[in-house]
């Protein structure tokens, strides 16, 4: 059983930054990938960012250029730096992980004011 809990969320004002993190009970090499979604309300969940066990990173176009995923092997954390954050950025971000089957942590709130 993989367990991911994220932590990082909270209320900031639009052009503020915040950054995310999601710690694994695994040893993070044994991800084939590890990321984040968001959900705001009312909309699906949608991929943010991703990064693979090789290091190659995926964003969603809406982030690309404010976000960055990393990761800390020695800490098996998951980090989304979020910076120039929009109201549109609002929404519950969900941690997860692909280690055979798909693992989910179980959200953080990032709102932002504006």
């Amino acid at each position: 059983q993989v367990q991911l809990v994220e932590s990082g969320g909270g209320l900031v004002q639009a052009g503020g930054s915040l950054r995310l993190s999601c710690a694994a009970s695994i040893n993070i090499f044994s991800a084939n990938d590890m990321g984040w979604y968001r959900q705001a309300p009312g909309k699906q969940r949608e991929l943010v960012a991703t990064i693979t066990m090789g290091g190659s990173t995926i964003y969603a176009d809406s982030v690309k250029g404010r976000f960055t995923i990393s990761r800390d092997n020695a800490k098996n954390t998951v980090y989304l730096q979020m910076n120039s954050l929009k109201p549109e950025d609002t929404a519950v971000y969900f941690c997860y992980a692909t280690v055979i089957y798909v693992y989910w942590g179980h959200g953080t709130q990032v709102t932002i004011s504006s």
